[in-house]
């Protein structure tokens, strides 16, 4: 595979080629998948993962929710130790006496509020398509059950409008950008979405893109596609990951979701900025399971750590070793920006597998 790609590329040009998912960032530094290349492919990290692209405002709502309401919050273990302002992280708060519980799945959040029907309990729903049905299935168990001390504080986010505004941002961001000639479209993502919804970017902005598995010959057999597609000028959204994702998705999901959450006008996503269309909350159907209707949560906005460049990294401007907190005050047991803490982070990504 490595030598029909590197027959395939034509000297002369440079192939800019985002990997959008970070469980591929991480699939292509474990397996080196990068040294494989010719010397004129480059893999542009993008803004994949969940944990990464949520700001430090929404991390203060919840810490201001345990701190100030005696909630019980539970949450996925990644998010615990995300910096919020001040590097206040959900894990100091927990340490400190908050009642903070890392739970596996929906589920474990439910039967934490049957078994304290006298506390509140919220559930720090986050994630892209591939975890939003689970929420939207817990919300509507919690109805069915009539479970009123259970609510949601929703952060689900949505991959195509990241996309575009990727894309959009050679002409709007101030604060520098990358062009990027073709993307990797990510897997469990568009096993619930289907490979259509790329359809749009692949015709308005004329970028390829190639739905790819996580083994390392999806990999390659996706980078070689999309080199074939651009040196015939070609741009479509092309399926190499046939045996997990279809042109439609699962209807199913998307239809449970569209039952119980709807489209928010715009939201902030780290490093991207405020982004319209670009994430989901409560329908009013359900809004007594809504955590931030119920404790009255303001919008709040707020500054990553100074000197993390965890926001440029996310837009494939800058690699974590541009960074000068990377390594050095910055590691997986002192993190200073999320791309560190997540399982899906660049940085974290570059320090497990150098």
């Amino acid at each position: 595979m490595s030598a029909a790609i590197e027959q395939a590329v034509e000297p002369q040009r440079e192939y800019r080629l985002m990997e959008f998912c970070g469980g591929h960032t991480h699939a292509i530094f474990r397996y080196g998948v990068q040294d494989l290349m010719p010397s004129n492919i480059r893999f542009v990290h993008g803004p994949g993962c969940p944990v990464c692209v949520l700001p430090v405002g929404r991390i203060d709502n919840v810490i201001q929710l345990v701190e100030e309401q005696d909630v019980i919050l539970c949450s996925y273990g990644d998010m615990l130790r995300v910096p919020g302002s001040g590097r206040k992280s959900l894990l100091k708060v927990k340490a400190a006496g908050g009642d903070v519980r890392m739970v596996y799945s929906t589920l474990d959040a439910l039967k934490i509020a049957r078994d304290n029907p006298d506390r509140q309990v919220v559930f720090f729903a986050i994630g892209f398509e591939t975890t939003t049905p689970p929420t939207a299935v817990a919300i509507r168990q919690a109805q069915a059950e009539g479970l009123g001390n259970f609510s949601v504080f929703c952060n689900h986010v949505l991959t195509p409008p990241a996309i575009k505004r990727i894309l959009d941002a050679p002409e709007q961001d101030a604060g520098g950008s990358v062009a990027i000639e073709g993307f990797f479209g990510p897997s469990h993502i568009s096993s619930v979405i289907g490979s259509l919804p790329y359809e749009y970017s692949t015709k308005k902005y004329h970028k390829p893109v190639v739905i790819a598995g996580f083994e390392p010959l999806d990999i390659m057999q996706s980078t070689l596609m999309l080199v074939r597609q651009l040196n015939a000028g070609r741009a479509e959204v092309e399926n190499e990951y046939t045996r997990v994702v279809s042109r439609e998705g699962n209807r199913k999901a998307q239809a449970l979701m569209d039952e119980v959450l709807e489209l928010r006008p715009t939201f902030e996503w780290r490093g991207l900025g405020m982004i319209p269309a670009s994430a989901l909350r409560i329908r009013e159907r359900y809004a007594a399971f809504d955590a931030e209707k119920r404790f009255d949560m303001p919008a709040t906005q707020a500054s990553d750590v100074r000197g993390c460049e965890c926001p440029r990294i996310l837009r494939g401007i800058k690699i974590p070793t541009d960074c000068k907190l990377f390594g050095t005050v910055c590691t997986p047991e002192n993190p200073m920006g999320s791309c560190m803490v997540s399982s899906e982070g660049a940085c974290s990504a570059y320090w497990s597998y150098g």
